[in-house]
């Protein structure tokens, strides 16, 4: 894997991460950033490693940043024969920290990447340096009335024009931010789910949503013993902010805050405040 060096911007309209990793079976699109302790970004749904994009070279000032898309997202391919699930993710995520040989890793998560890592420590058993949690999709009730309506209704939405079920996704996108995305950044985000097979895609997502996956790690997060960051946008419309200060209560030491301004996708709305937050929480 070669290491890339980045400059202070990232060209959005050419995001695509360069390296292909196979681990326990599974295809992996990922790259690796920077120079410096070992820090692995996990992004959310419905998105991808393109989240990241301009939060990687603030971050990569000072350290060397691993991203890659969740199995079923962006550039990576589901893992035959499983799910599109939370306990999958992390079960990577830990073959991916092996396989990138890392010594206790910072891991990043946003939304279901917040519960992948926080599996990926508490369950799979994976030894990190500090934890840092963004919008997560970690506390009942994360699945969004959204979702769950979606999952109600799965055959109808699969069977669905695709034309409609793409003015819903758009819709759906259109609260995932504050300020409203330019066209170029929405495509970017919507792309993967145009189409018949993106409309499946999108819905093969959905119907993994399982809180079942993080309740074993939401009994555990009292044991946690590293120090945790929690990062929430202050318009989350997706996951109420109550959620940030629910979260710290739960873990020992964390410390919650809000991003003004920011919706649950808070790395578009104030990505430089985002990117601050996390370089200030890796320095210390």
């Amino acid at each position: 894997m070669t290491r890339q060096q980045i400059s202070s911007t990232v060209d959005t309209d050419r995001w695509r991460l360069p390296d292909r990793l196979t681990v326990d079976g599974a295809t992996v699109a990922a790259g690796v950033f920077g120079d410096g302790p070992p820090v692995v970004l996990v992004h959310g749904t419905p998105s991808s490693s393109y989240l990241w994009r301009a939060v990687i070279p603030r971050l990569a000032e000072r350290n060397t940043v691993y991203v890659w898309d969740l199995p079923g997202y962006g550039d990576s391919p589901p893992v035959p024969g499983e799910p599109v699930a939370i306990r999958t993710h992390a079960r990577v995520l830990t073959r991916l920290v092996e396989h990138w040989g890392l010594d206790r890793p910072v891991l990043v998560g946003h939304d279901i990447g917040a519960a992948t890592v926080l599996r990926a420590h508490l369950v799979e058993g994976v030894p990190v340096r500090r934890i840092a949690l963004l919008d997560a999709a970690v506390l009942s009730p994360w699945v969004t009335p959204v979702a769950q309506h979606m999952q109600r209704h799965l055959d109808v939405y699969r069977t669905m024009p695709t034309h409609i079920f793409q003015r819903i996704t758009e819709a759906h996108l259109d609260t995932a931010t504050r300020r409203r995305l330019p066209s170029s950044v929405a495509e970017a985000y919507l792309g993967p789910f145009a189409g018949p097979s993106g409309q499946q895609r999108y819905l093969d997502q959905v119907q993994y949503f399982d809180e079942r996956d993080t309740a074993d790690v939401v009994e555990k997060l009292g044991t946690v013993k590293v120090p945790v960051q929690i990062v929430w946008g202050a318009d989350d419309e997706w996951l109420d902010r109550s959620f940030a200060d629910a979260l710290a209560r739960r873990i020992l030491g964390a410390r919650a805050t809000l991003v003004p301004g920011a919706g649950h996708f808070l790395t578009e709305d104030e990505p430089a405040l985002v990117a601050q937050a996390l370089a200030d929480f890796l320095a210390q």
